[in-house]
């Protein structure tokens, strides 16, 4: 009889130890404000010239780091130059012009009454009038000709890495159209899609951890913002115009996943990282009092000095 009791205790037991561990388990993977399908996000700038070209020198290498103001690449000048010298010379001209207009105005100004007929007058002021307007065409031009001369040097926007460089001396460039990619390197960020079950425990400013499958050691970063909008596929226009409702079983509902985007709290410019890699995200809002406290007077936000841990690539660890 007592091993008849034992064993239905122990199994009683087991029961419940393993509705609890369902249950956490439930929890964690539902509603617990974590997820894996998280990507590494950054502005990639398309680089194209304002003015057309034949490129004389590519200044930089493919994967290569460049500040913002280092060359890029060079258009041909000798064109350029020479519309420079034309504009001056036109600005020239115009300004002669403009003091003759001027002094024939002032000496018919200065002839006595009957001395000289009002049309001659009104013809002289609206010569000036005529010869400043040239003045300021010259002047326009010769400042449109410098930029298109400046133009010609280009030079990078951004903090990045060249990214897929497929441009060669030689080459035509035309104007608006890109040529070079950089990808700006103090915009990179996580782009975290949590499932709409979880973002009611997410709040802008929660501490989040970072790890990358890159790279050993997480990473500390806040959320930045969470997405206010995702595309519907029922919204899609069908036949005669009308919704292209798709049947779905009742029974079935699939949790919708939102973006939301996680900058992280130290600058990552040291930590090689790419557009694209996989990360996985853990947000931390019972750590929010603690991230709230750890804000320096240089504004960078990091762990509490007794948790951080800085490691050799920036990053700080557990």
């Amino acid at each position: 009889m007592f091993r008849i009791v034992l064993r239905v205790v122990a199994t009683l037991l087991l029961v419940a130890v393993a509705a609890v561990l369902a249950w956490f388990a439930w929890q964690h993977y539902v509603y617990a404000p974590w997820t894996r399908d998280a990507r590494v996000q950054a502005d990639v700038v398309n680089v194209a010239p304002e003015v057309s070209g034949t490129i004389t020198e590519v200044a930089v290498r493919d994967d290569r780091y460049v500040e913002a103001g280092d060359p890029l690449f060079r258009i041909q000048p000798i064109r350029f130059e020479n519309a420079v010298d034309e504009a001056e010379a036109a600005l020239a001209q115009a300004e002669a012009q403009r003091r003759f207009a001027s002094q024939n105005a002032s000496r018919l100004e200065r002839l006595p009454a009957g001395g000289v007929s009002t049309q001659e007058r009104q013809q002289a002021e609206s010569e000036l009038v005529a010869a400043n307007a040239s003045v300021r065409q010259a002047r326009a031009r010769l400042a449109q000709a410098q930029q298109d001369l400046e133009w010609a040097s280009v030079r990078s926007p951004v903090n990045g890495y060249v990214t897929h460089l497929q441009l060669d001396e030689g080459d035509y460039a035309s104007e608006g159209q890109s040529v070079m990619t950089l990808v700006d390197v103090d915009s990179f960020r996580i782009t975290a899609y949590f499932e709409e079950t979880k973002l009611p425990r997410i709040d802008v400013g929660d501490p989040v951890r970072i790890s990358l499958m890159a790279r050993d050691g997480p990473l500390r970063g806040h959320v930045a913002s969470i997405g206010h909008g995702i595309a519907v596929a029922n919204n899609a226009p069908g036949e005669r115009n009308l919704p292209n409702v798709d049947p779905t079983f009742q029974w079935v509902r699939l949790a919708q996943r939102v973006p939301v985007t996680i900058d992280f709290d130290r600058s990552p410019t040291d930590l090689g990282l790419s557009v694209g890699l996989s990360a996985t995200v853990h947000v931390q809002p019972d750590r929010a009092d603690a991230r709230d406290a750890a804000v320096g007077e240089d504004g960078l936000i990091g762990l509490p000095a007794e948790r951080t841990a800085p490691d050799g690539d920036g990053g700080a660890t557990d």
